[in-house]
């Protein structure tokens, strides 16, 4: 059985709220999970403590089981010191989109013409 430490979504909507949790990664996002293990709230501030709520030695020993974090529970969890960081590099998300590089070639046309 694998393991997953994931967040199931609760919350109406346009106002999430979610559980970290210890499911088993057959089980639906939102459906059976075996245990609760701490709270985030997204609509917080992000220097807000409250944002983010763990029970740090249930997660530590589902981790000592084998379970395996979701990248944001992951992300939760080096911020906690729980894990190693981990280098994140993904060049393509900075890169502007057909349209606006036409724009910008454009801009800089009429710029180069002004001149």
């Amino acid at each position: 059985m694998s393991m997953k430490i994931r967040l199931a979504r609760g919350g109406s909507k346009k106002r999430p709220h979610y559980a970290i949790v210890a499911a088993d990664s057959r089980m639906p996002r939102d459906g059976r999970f075996l245990e609760k293990l701490g709270v985030y709230d997204p609509l917080l501030a992000k220097d807000n403590e409250n944002r983010v709520k763990m029970d740090v030695e249930r997660v530590q020993h589902w981790l000592n089981l084998g379970a395996q974090p979701t990248d944001r529970v992951a992300r939760f969890l080096e911020a906690a010191g729980l894990r190693a960081k981990t280098e994140r590099n993904n060049p393509k998300a900075a890169v502007p989109g057909k349209k606006a590089q036409a724009r910008a070639a454009e801009k800089a046309k009429k710029a180069a013409a002004a001149e």
